[in-house]
């Protein structure tokens, strides 16, 4: 199997992985605060068992890269904390189309903070994602859904993606350090920073709520970093951002498939709009003539 071949298969699992996140945390009934906690948790051990066995533990960081990636690991938990709830209330499906602005989020900060030239292409595909946005907006929730409820997911949704993207502009400053212990720090940064807002006293009693709990620490943060950081090295910046697509293809299956959930015809167009104009953006797609816009690394999701 060449590199690419091995590649293409650890990215597209490593989507396929995320793409079921909501199903797990869903499933888990634990609440968010709980249920980012103890993926921080598990996260951390496994991280550090993985890290140790790859002799990443020898190597020396500055207290200013700690820093950084410890910044960035609280973005990361703030993003993980608003898109979980997010799921409950305007549904994975939505929940996650929605979360996919972030490459927009990302232009913002580069022509606020780094003074990127905003190209016609750039402006066409985000006044398409933000016409899929009022689509979405506009949709009127299924019957028993609270409307506040379904704008206030969409908005957790938009939150999300905006750590995101500062989790994205962090990480941009800690190129050479190990991706491994990048997401090490921040996922223990997650657990010291929720441990005391965790409900810590009454624990789950049951096991398949552990097992839910368990797989969200060690299969889609362990497993998933390993087999998306292991991708990155292997394949090309276009190919790593088309199978990042898999991820929220599979997360709307999973919320047809296991929750039952269709999305109303507007609610479709709206999320195809939104994808479509996200993949266009990362993927370098041209409309116009211009240069084509640099793809971003990948911070931990």
């Amino acid at each position: 199997m060449n590199e690419t071949v091995r590649g293409t298969v650890e990215m597209s699992a490593a989507m396929a992985i995320l793409g079921t996140i909501g199903w797990f945390v869903v499933l888990s009934g634990q609440p968010i605060m709980d249920v980012v906690f103890w993926r921080c948790a598990f996260g951390a051990l496994t991280l550090l068992i993985i890290c140790a066995g790859l002799g990443l533990l020898r190597n020396r960081l500055s207290l200013r890269i700690i820093g950084i990636a410890a910044l960035g690991g609280v973005a990361i938990v703030v993003n993980w904390l608003l898109l979980f709830s997010a799921f409950s209330r305007a549904s994975i499906s939505i929940a996650t189309a929605v979360y996919n602005t972030q490459p927009f989020m990302l232009v913002g900060f580069g022509a606020l903070f780094f003074a990127e030239r905003l190209t016609l292409t750039k402006l066409t595909w985000l006044a398409i994602a933000f016409a899929g946005m009022v689509l979405i907006v506009q949709s009127a929730p299924d019957a028993g859904d609270i409307g506040t409820d379904h704008f206030t997911g969409i908005v957790m949704a938009l939150g999300a993606a905006f750590f995101w993207a500062v989790a994205a502009i962090v990480t941009k400053k800690l190129k050479g350090t190990p991706p491994h212990l990048i997401a090490l720090i921040q996922v223990c940064v997650g657990v010291v920073m929720l441990a005391p807002f965790a409900n810590l006293a009454e624990l789950p009693a049951d096991a398949w709520s552990w097992t839910m709990l368990a797989t969200l620490g060690i299969v889609h943060t362990g497993l998933m970093y390993i087999l998306m950081y292991g991708a990155i090295q292997k394949l090309p910046t276009h190919l790593q951002g088309s199978l990042s697509f898999i991820y929220p293809v599979v997360a709307i299956l999973v919320d047809v498939v296991a929750f039952g959930h269709r999305l109303h015809l507007s609610q479709v167009v709206g999320a195809t709009a939104i994808l479509i104009a996200a993949a266009g953006m990362n993927l370098g797609w041209t409309l116009w003539k211009g240069k084509p816009p640099v793809a971003s690394p990948h911070p931990i999701k």
